[in-house]
């Protein structure tokens, strides 16, 4: 595999020396998020495959072309699981897109995001430069933690080439329940809940139903569903619903209008947008199926205590990422420019000043 992260750093160095740009790119099923796609696609999947496996220690580090229904499949025979729940968005999602994009299920809430996982990566910079982060206590001068800092970069600061992620057991037992609820009550009982000692894994409300996933041994289920009351739903029907939520197959996401991912604090009221709307992460995670503008709906995130991320448009204009203040812009400058100097890596996937 060598031979391969020598022709990916190859291709590197010769398109920073044109500065011509590149588009990395795994199994594209996230390409519809972030920026304008441009470049020459790079992409990743011959470079795949389980490094090293071991369940004893919950660690699994694995190359960045790796499908990840592979390494799913390959945890599940251990009784083990990526407890952040990565969305797919198709057949050929790989581990270096998860990480990329650093996307969460519904078990978010409950567990961390993808970077809480994330023990260390080894990438190529924007000169083509084979580096290792994490996992051997390794950071650069500035301090910053380069393994964490790769989620969520959209490739924008170096080609992801292998990530070791700490793993989870899988639960022993789940039971999903149904509430029904106006909207600020279902917002209230989540919080309510949130500061009680319940297994509770996921939650997820819309057109006046409430799901709420409770994960761990049965006999604390079981303790919970006795407190919590609710309708006690199929398994195999929980299952859906839940595989619904992360890959956004669930109906409320059809449509042709614009969907919006609000961050807000958990605690904060309706948001009184136009447009149909789903909560979940215990309240702090509002998607918003709306054609307002996006000032309208960025000022209403912004009073709400958090952010708003244009997901999927056919219209981007507005920008996909909530704009930066200037000191935190500058910060992003900097390290595009220490790890990319000449801008060529999934140019604009992120900001268009970058």
């Amino acid at each position: 595999m060598q031979h391969i992260v020598q022709q990916f750093s190859e291709t590197i160095r010769s398109a920073s020396e044109k500065q011509a740009a590149l588009r990395i790119r795994g199994g594209g099923s996230k390409d519809f998020y972030g920026g304008k796609l441009q470049g020459e696609i790079f992409g990743t999947r011959p470079y795949s495959g389980i490094v090293q496996y071991e369940p004893t220690e919950l660690v699994i580090t694995a190359r960045a072309g790796t499908p990840l229904a592979e390494m799913e499949a390959a945890l599940k025979e251990r009784g083990q699981m990526l407890a952040f729940e990565p969305p797919h968005f198709g057949d050929h999602a790989t581990l270096g897109g998860c990480i990329a994009a650093g996307l969460c299920g519904p078990r978010r809430a409950a567990v961390g995001a993808v970077r809480d996982f994330v023990l260390g990566v080894r990438m190529l910079d924007g000169r083509g430069n084979d580096l290792r982060f994490g996992g051997q206590v390794m950071k650069n001068v500035a301090g910053y933690d380069v393994s964490r800092l790769m989620v969520g970069s959209l490739g924008t600061l170096g080609l992801i080439l292998e990530v070791s992620l700490k793993v989870l057991p899988l639960p022993l037992a789940e039971v999903t329940l149904r509430f029904e609820f106006p909207e600020d009550k279902a917002i209230q009982m989540l919080n309510q809940w949130a500061g009680r000692p319940l297994p509770i894994s996921a939650s997820a409300y819309t057109d006046g139903k409430l799901g709420l996933r409770l994960s761990g041994a049965a006999a604390a289920i079981e303790a919970a569903c006795k407190k919590l009351g609710g309708e006690r739903i199929d398994d195999a029907q929980a299952e859906k619903f839940w595989v619904g939520m992360r890959e956004q197959t669930d109906p409320f996401f059809r449509g042709d209008a614009s969907l919006w991912r609000l961050s807000v604090k958990s605690t904060g009221p309706p948001l009184k947008l136009p447009g149909v709307q789903l909560i979940e992460w215990g309240g702090s995670l509002r998607w918003l199926k709306s054609g307002a503008d996006a000032k309208t709906i960025r000022e209403a995130a912004v009073a709400a205590g958090g952010h708003a991320t244009l997901f999927r448009a056919s219209d981007k204009s507005a920008g996909v990422f909530h704009p930066l203040p200037p000191a935190l812009l500058k910060i992003h400058r900097n390290l595009k420019r220490n790890f990319d100097p000449a801008g060529i890596l999934n140019r604009g996937r992120l900001y268009p000043e970058f």
